[in-house]
């Protein structure tokens, strides 16, 4: 799972970087928390499949 994490981790990172968007943008997109979005790009906690789920939808309607 480690690796898993690392990548979507890895993932938002990118995201985040390419469309010049903060955590909070992030975080108002998908209706989690700043502090989860940046929790779980810290690899600090593991995400949920909830979370998992939100952050991808929001990544894909952005491209």
């Amino acid at each position: 799972m480690s690796n898993e994490l690392n990548d979507f981790a890895e993932q938002i990172i990118q995201f985040e970087k390419k469309k010049h968007l903060a955590d909070n943008d992030v975080a108002f997109g998908t209706q989690l928390s700043v502090e989860r979005i940046h929790n779980i790009k810290a690899m600090a906690t593991k995400p949920t499949n909830d979370e998992i789920n939100a952050l991808t939808k929001f990544m894909r309607s952005h491209k």
